[in-house]
């Protein structure tokens, strides 16, 4: 699994993204991929505390599956799992 840049085009933004090629991320380790997080114990208080958005909704499971199409948001840092 990797980081990448995607290009919206509509927004002429880039959207950052990782890329997995895996049917999952779990959202711990998509935070610590991201470099939102530095330890799982640290994703952990991020996600537990209520900071984390998936898909628009506050999400509290660390153990969340994410897959190619959804998003996460931590502060103003939103990215999408390709």
């Amino acid at each position: 699994m990797k980081i990448t840049k995607l290009k919206v085009s509509a927004a002429k933004t880039e959207l950052p993204g990782i890329k997995i090629d895996t049917e999952f991320i779990r959202l711990d380790s998509a935070l610590k991929l991201a470099g939102i997080a530095s330890t799982g114990g640290h994703a952990k208080i991020i996600i537990q505390g209520g900071a984390v958005r998936v898909n628009g909704e506050i999400c509290t499971q660390r153990g969340r599956k994410l897959r190619q199409g959804d998003k996460f948001q931590y502060e103003k840092d939103i990215i999408g799992i390709i």
